[in-house]
C-alpha cells in the first residue's frame, strides 16, 4: 500500500477490509508455502552437492543404492540444510534480484541507484512509505513490458524478503535462548554458591520437613499435625532439630533406658544395700549409678 490509489466510498472501504482479510491471509499463506518449497529445492541442491563429495571421497558406491554406504544413505534420507546456509542464500537471491530491479528503476524512473536500492527494500519487505513509487510518470517507452517486469521484480522480491524474515526470525530465537540458558546457568551456579556459603554450617530445614511426621521412638510416621512452632530468631523449629537428630537421640534413650534397667551390668545384692537403689525414670538412673559409684570404691 504505497499510497497512491485509495478507496474513496463507504462501500469501497467497507469492500476493502472484507477483502484484506482474505486477500492478506492468501497472501502470507503463498508465501509460507513459497518458503517451504524453496527450502525443499536447496535442501535437494545440498544433498546431491553432499553425496557427490560423498562419492569422491569414496564412502558411497557411485549407484548410491548398494554396497558398503546404504547406512549412509539412510541416514541422508531426512537430512535438512542449516538455517544459516538457508539465510545465506536468501540474502544473496534478495541482493541480487533487488540490484537487477534498481538496474531496471535507475533508467527508467530517472532515481539514483541507491534511491532504486532504498525503493526496493521498502516495497520488498511491505513497508510501502510512498516516498518512491514505481509506474506513476504519464508516459514510459515501452510501458508494458515495464509495468510487466516491474510486477515480476515486486512478487520474486517480496517472496524473497519475506521469506528472509521468517528465517532471520528463526536464528534471532535460537540465539535469544542461547543466551538465556547461558544466563540461567551462570545465575544457577552463583544462587547455589551463594546459598551453600551462607547455610554450610546450618541444619536445613528441607531435609528434615520430608521427614518430620516420623516418630523419635518407634520409627514410623506420626498421624498428629501438631509442629514445632519458630520464635522470631530461629532458623529451625526444635522439632525440625530433634527429627534431623533422631538417631543419636534413639541410641541415646536406649542407653539410658537399658541402664536404668540394669540390662549392661548386672547389679550385685550389695549394690541393693547400700540405700542408693529404687525410683522411677530419672530418679532410677542417679540411683543406679550412684549404687554403681559406691560398689567400685
Amino acid at each position: 500500500g504505497f499510497g497512491m490509489t485509495t478507496p474513496a466510498t463507504v462501500g469501497g472501504k467497507i469492500f476493502l477490509i472484507f477483502y484484506g482479510l482474505i486477500g492478506c491471509a492468501g497472501t502470507i499463506l503463498f508465501f509460507n508455502l513459497f518458503l517451504e518449497r524453496l527450502i525443499t529445492v536447496i535442501a535437494y541442491i545440498m544433498k546431491s552437492c553432499h553425496e557427490r563429495q560423498l562419492r569422491r571421497k569414496g564412502v558411497l558406491p557411485h549407484n548410491g543404492r548398494r554396497g558398503s554406504g546404504t547406512s549412509e544413505v539412510d541416514s541422508l534420507a531426512g537430512w535438512k540444510p542449516s538455517v544459516y546456509y538457508v539465510m545465506l542464500i536468501l540474502c544473496v537471491a534478495s541482493l541480487i534480484i533487488s540490484c537487477c530491479a534498481s538496474a531496471m528503476y535507475t533508467p527508467i524512473e530517472g532515481w539514483s541507484y541507491f534511491d532504486s536500492l532504498y525503493f526496493c527494500f521498502v516495497a520488498f519487505s511491505t513497508i510501502g512509505f510512498g516516498d518512491l513509487v514505481s509506474s506513476q510518470n504519464i508516459k514510459y517507452e515501452s510501458q508494458g513490458l515495464y509495468r510487466f517486469g516491474n510486477f515480476v521484480f515486486i512478487l520474486m522480491g517480496v517472496c524473497c524478503i519475506y521469506s528472509l524474515f521468517n528465517v532471520i526470525s528463526i536464528v534471532i530465537k535460537q540465539s535469544i535462548n542461547w543466551i538465556l540458558k547461558k544466563l540461567d546457568c551462570r545465575c544457577c551456579h552463583r544462587c547455589q554458591r551463594k546459598l551453600f556459603r551462607s547455610r554450610r554450617n546450618v541444619v536445613m530445614p528441607g531435609n528434615v520437613r520430608s521427614r518430620r511426621n516420623i516418630s523419635i521412638e518407634t520409627d514410623v510416621v506420626n498421624e498428629s499435625d501438631t509442629d514445632g512452632r519458630r520464635l522470631s530468631g530461629e532458623m529451625i523449629s526444635m522439632k525440625d532439630f530433634l527429627a534431623s537428630n533422631k538417631v543419636s537421640l534413639a541410641i541415646m534413650q536406649k542407653q539410658l533406658s537399658e541402664t536404668a534397667n540394669g540390662y549392661p551390668r548386672q547389679m550385685s545384692s550389695n549394690s541393693k544395700q547400700n540405700g542408693f537403689s529404687g525410683g522411677v525414670g530419672a530418679l532410677a538412673i542417679m540411683n543406679n549409678r550412684l549404687a554403681e559409684t559406691s560398689v567400685d570404691r
